[in-house]
């Protein structure tokens, strides 16, 4: 599953029903056979099941998850030739468990089990659904990671894997599509319908089956001779193609990679109007949201269309990680979502090298390193057996952090003893389950490298390690220290004794004799340790490529060597972590924002986009909460003069077969400028710049039209309001419609801020949206926006919870953490200590983290900062 940020859309945790535990094994599903026929009209549905299993030991009872489902009819038979037994059905819906009790009791062997029952097509976006386009109502399914009960009484665990055998009634003119080819359609039964049988399905999670019934209409390829096609409503059909040119690209390249190939047949990728989770990985039916895969191919960006390759990338290797091969339980989710997180980017970097992913992974990996410097992170494996606690285990965690170890190790063993043995763990495992050990001690048989115990050091014990190197020469040798403790945000958990000990595997780089750049990797495993390098190096870099999972800090005159060869000699990936890895100092403590600042200044001539979205993020964070009133024309002033003279060098229009890298930083440089220099002449040519697009779309640089739209809409007035609204509604792309969707939550005058409030719990927004868009506007760095917002989503609680969809209730928890103010870190706290969403406790705990750090810089960075802006030389802007 995918969890992706699109225009200030955050799909984190979600909540379910607390209290389900795991079943008893005395029975086990080895076959299902379901039959559904939806009620499109009155939101319900009818289900026919027939499970084939094998009673473990002798049993008059039969334990397995249903939630939500009225039951008309259960029989048991033991087979052959048991007497066919009508079940007494008890529910216990406080666990999701329904047991059916038969009076003789069942004997060791076979068992047939018949079920007839109904449910609801729900709207809340779970196990089998209702979804929503302008003219008409589908049927679809999300049934991760404990909603197939909700569809159909099951063993709703991964283990208990099972081929499944689907059919579905649907109304003529509508088709269906699941997770095997359509084998037959017939008429019937009774006038109006048709049945639509598919072809039974490769053992495989319950959590994984899929089922869509509408009019969708797919464009169609193939890859490898699979079949492949992108489906959506009739009236976005042409906007597959570049989503179907994706695929096939992708496709072909893991049948490449992988000694397996892609082993169900055919693959759908499905758009649905309605979904809550960015996209799921389905066994061969892949569904979406619309957002995510529809790209008009006349104004989109070049970032959009990277972003639809990178979610498809994902969700296709899934069909590998996670539904080939799954995981045992959900505390090794990980080796579904970070194994998928990890090998997205390789068939996308190989089709198109200029996008340069290979920042993205970077980039990604600082997120994670983020939520690891927390003392309310978690270890990657987690014991979870709750839905709540099930779900919560969703996070960066599970995605970055997993594919961030992954690819240090990868980069230990080589790449391609790696790949032998990624292949060899598919292949042992192939339609069955897995568990950590089975991984890393298959790389580790393939490597014969100590990649248990790398591994198991990272993925059992919580946080991120930090650093600490210094060099220095003598006899014609750089001796270099590493230390390795646990990093905190929190100044008083570094102070604090830890024994956390990680076996790391560290590149050091530095310029040899030759004057050529040379790497030398050793492995770290104890709390300090030395290594020695030939000559003597004019600096050392901790963290070649930026491959490790860890922070580095340097010793004063190592770091001022290293910035004084950040543009020369470090490669784009080591630019970012360092940028980043001092973002992080300044939020313990040893580092100060004017450092920050200084290393910024280091940086005006490096062209690294990736470099200057996390610069530009602190500039605007020092702009919203560090830079007191008083300082705020000198901070504007300096920010201008930093960034005045690299727009000036870009220009507002791209060159000729001009770079993505370039491309893309131009939009960094001008909202930078507009919002933490307040530069008056960059914030009026954005805003007739969105004007022009939005009267002439296509004449504006698609790459610029969404910083552009963010921009203008800070210093909007109604009249723009008004034009925005008009945009989204007549918009003929997903990815125009949620540019001035979100651009709505960007407005600020307080009579727009309530009518953005307002607009959020109206019919006219999806409940798949409307937590994502109050999350928006409660993480503004405005603070009466925040606190505007906030007061409105206490006032309405009871009527937000009802729109909350399952995978988007973290949402507003995560939100808080813009605060920046003690009281208001109170109000929160004592709010969600009334309001309590199990799944999120672990983002609330996160939130107050980030607002005490906050806090925290304010009160030991701000008059330091304006010490420092006095003694920088007044120049520049308007």
């Amino acid at each position: 599953m995918k969890r992706v940020a699109l225009c200030g859309l955050l799909v984190l945790g979600m909540s379910l029903a607390a209290g389900a535990q795991r079943l008893p094994d005395t029975v086990t599903p080895h076959h299902y056979i379901l039959k559904f026929t939806p009620d499109l009209k009155t939101a319900k549905f009818a289900g026919e099941e027939t499970i084939h299993g094998d009673v473990n030991r002798p049993t008059r009872e039969i334990v397995l998850n249903a939630l939500e489902i009225e039951f008309q009819k259960v029989t048991v038979q033991a087979l052959p030739g048991g007497p066919v037994q009508t079940a007494k059905v008890t529910l216990q819906p406080e666990q999701e468990t329904a047991t059916f009790t038969v009076e003789q009791e069942l004997p060791k062997g076979l068992v047939e089990i018949k079920v007839e029952y109904t449910g609801t097509l729900n709207d809340q976006l779970r196990g089998l659904y209702l979804s929503k386009s302008d003219t008409r109502r589908y049927a679809m399914t999300q049934m991760e990671p404990t909603d197939a009960r909700r569809a159909f009484p099951c063993w709703d665990e991964p283990a208990y894997k099972a081929p499944f055998n689907i059919s579905v009634v649907a109304d003529q003119g509508d088709t269906a599509i699941s997770n095997g080819k359509i084998e037959k359609d017939e008429p019937g039964p009774g006038p109006g319908k048709h049945t639509i049988t598919f072809a039974m399905t490769p053992k495989m999670s319950t959590y994984l089956v899929a089922l869509g019934v509408g009019d969708f209409k797919c464009v169609e390829g193939s890859a490898d001779g699979i079949p492949v096609r992108i489906c959506t409503t009739p009236d976005k059909v042409e906007l597959g193609k570049v989503a179907l040119e994706s695929a096939e690209h992708i496709l072909h390249f893991y049948n490449q990679y992988y000694s397996i190939k892609y082993p169900y047949g055919k693959l759908d990728v499905v758009a649905s109007p309605d979904f809550s989770a960015g996209a799921m990985e389905n066994t061969a039916d892949i569904v979406y949201r619309e957002a995510l895969l529809l790209v008009d191919e006349r104004t989109a960006s070049p970032d959009f269309r990277k972003l639809v390759a990178d979610v498809l990338a994902h969700e296709m290797a899934h069909q590998w990680f996670g539904d080939l091969v799954t995981m045992k339980w959900w505390d090794d989710i990980w080796l579904n979502e970070g194994f998928a997180t990890w090998m997205s980017p390789k068939p996308v970097r190989a089709w198109h090298p200029e996008w340069n992913n290979r920042m993205d992974e970077v980039r990604s990996d600082n997120e994670a390193k983020a939520v690891d410097s927390l003392a309310a992170t978690r270890a990657i494996r987690t014991p979870a057996n709750t839905p709540a606690e099930i779900s919560g285990l969703f996070d960066a965690i599970a995605y970055s952090k997993t594919a961030a170890v992954l690819r240090m190790v990868e980069s230990y063993v080589g790449p391609e003893t790696y790949r032998q043995g990624v292949n060899q763990y598919l292949q042992d495992h192939a339609y069955g389950n897995a568990t950590a050990e089975d991984f890393w001690n298959t790389i580790a048989r393939v490597s014969g490298k100590p990649v248990d115990k790398i591994m198991k050091s990272f993925v059992d014990q919580p946080g991120v390690p930090l650093l600490s190197v210094s060099a220095k020469c003598a006899g014609g040798f750089t001796t270099v220290e590493l230390k390795q403790q646990r990093f905190f945000y929190d100044r008083k958990g570094m102070e604090a004794a830890n024994n956390e000990l990680w076996q790391i595997p560290v590149c050091l780089k530095t310029l040899g004799a030759s004057g050529q750049v040379e790497t030398q990797c050793e492995l770290l495993t104890r709390k300090e340790q030395s290594f020695t390098l030939k000559g003597c190096a004019p600096w050392v870099a901790g963290n070649a490529e930026a491959l490790g999972y860890y922070r580095t800090a340097y010793a004063p005159q190592d770091y001022a060597k290293l910035t004084a060869a950040v543009e020369t000699n470090l490669s784009a990936e080591e630019q970012v972590a360092l940028v980043a890895d001092q973002w992080a100092l300044v939020r313990e403590g040893r580092s100060s924002l004017g450092d920050f600042l200084h290393l910024a200044e280091n940086m005006r001539d490096v062209p690294n986009r990736s470099a200057w979205a996390t610069i530009a993020s602190r500039l605007n964070d020092i702009a919203d909460y560090y830079a007191t009133t008083e300082d705020q024309v000198q901070y504007q002033a300096w920010v201008r003069n930093l960034l005045q003279p690299m727009l000036q060098e870009l220009g507002w229009k791209p060159a000729p077969e001009e770079s993505q890298e370039r491309r893309g930083l131009r939009p960094i440089v001008i909202l930078t400028l507009g919002y933490a220099g307040r530069d008056h002449e960059v914030i009026a040519q954005a805003t007739r710049l969105v004007e022009q697009s939005m009267s002439d779309p296509g004449s504006v640089d698609p790459t610029l039209v969404g910083s552009l739209t963010q921009l203008a809409a800070v210093n909007g007035d109604s009249g723009l309001y008004e034009k925005y609204l008009a945009a989204m509604k007549a918009a003929k792309s997903p990815e125009e419609h949620y540019r001035y969707f979100y651009g709505l939550a960007d407005f600020r005058r307080p009579e727009l801020v309530e009518r953005s409030l307002e607009y959020a719990l109206s019919p006219e927004v999806r409940n798949q949206d409307s937590t994502g868009f109050l999350g928006s506007m409660l993480g503004s760095a405005d603070p009466q926006v925040r606190a505007q917002t906030w007061a409105f989503i206490k006032s309405h609680w009871a009527e937000l919870e009802k729109r909350m969809a399952s995978y988007t209730r973290g949402e507003i928890f995560a939100s808080t953490a813009s605060m920046c103010d003690a009281r208001d870190r109170d109000d929160v706290q004592a709010f969600f200590a009334q309001h309590r969403i199990a799944s999120a406790e672990r983002s609330e705990r996160q939130a107050v983290e980030w607002i005490d750090n906050c806090i925290d810089i304010r009160a030991r960075e701000s008059s330091r900062l304006a010490a420092w802006l006095k003694q920088q030389t007044p120049r520049g802007g308007n």
